[in-house]
């Protein structure tokens, strides 16, 4: 079976396989052979990876034609996205480095920052709650230990008066049992 890998969206042969390569996880069993239009190195690499032939077609660019217009309005408008583009570039590049800065202009800039501090200042709420998780944590983890400490030497003390009059118990035996036995003691 051959399979041909495209994101074409018209002009299908019926009489092939076509799969959209923006979904491809792995390769197919049973392909003998594969198509595949335009740049998609991943699709590539797993079918050579597998031993199947790959062949390579180029996609079709997609051209934009503008008619009509100024040419001092086009090359306003080349302007402003290039300033967008650089200033969110600025933005991604200070992320990178550690230190996201405002940008004084460029709406997109401006989002992505704003979406970003947002990130930012949930993710040091969320550092001030697990430092808050972990203190209390530690405190609880004190305290089991005192209470573990104090019924450790409550039990020896029981351990101690059925000792004392004889009275013999299991090793592993619980406080409770322990303290059922010395009540018994006082009773008899």
């Amino acid at each position: 079976m051959e399979l041909i890998y495209s994101t074409q969206s018209s002009g299908f042969d019926p009489d092939k396989r076509y799969r959209n390569p923006e979904h491809f996880d792995r390769p197919e069993a049973g392909v003998t052979g594969v198509v595949v239009v335009g740049e998609w190195p991943k699709v590539v690499s797993a079918y050579e990876n597998v031993g199947v032939e790959v062949a390579l077609k180029e996609g079709d660019q997609n051209l934009v034609q503008i008619v009509g217009g100024d040419k001092g309005e086009l090359e306003d408008l080349i302007g402003k996205l290039r300033a967008e583009s650089d200033t969110v570039r600025a933005v991604i590049d200070g992320l990178e480095a550690g230190e996201v800065e405002k940008p004084e202009a460029g709406e997109l800039a401006i989002r992505l920052f704003y979406a970003l501090d947002g990130i930012r200042l949930q993710m040091v709420e969320l550092g001030g709650a697990r430092d808050d998780l972990a203190a209390e944590n530690e405190k609880l983890r004190v305290e089991l230990e005192a209470l573990k400490a104090g019924e450790s030497q409550e039990v020896e003390a029981l351990k101690a008066k059925l000792e004392a009059a004889g009275v013999t118990y299991r090793a592993n035996a619980s406080k409770e049992s322990l303290e059922k036995l010395v009540a018994d003691l006082t009773k008899a």
